[in-house]
């Protein structure tokens, strides 16, 4: 249906399509498609080692006050 340089709006839907695409891309940080991905932090990692007893509550504070040392040094 070729009629004066024209697809019937086809060339509308294109543009959006694309923008859909890119906007998809770059704007929605997603890793999984449903599921936002969130890195997990030092003290998330010692807080589950600890709740799963690979650690002592003695260890935790420790590791814990060495990491807020680090944090206190950094600034």
């Amino acid at each position: 249906m070729y009629f004066d340089n024209c697809y019937w709006g086809m060339d509308i839907i294109w543009w959006f399509v694309w923008g859909l695409l890119i906007f998809w891309i770059f704007a929605v940080p997603y890793r999984i498609p449903g599921q936002r991905y969130k890195k997990e932090s030092a003290l998330d990692i010692l807080q589950k080692r600890l709740v799963s007893g690979k650690i002592t509550t003695e260890q935790y504070q420790e590791m814990k006050k060495a990491m807020e040392q680090d944090l206190v040094k950094k600034k």
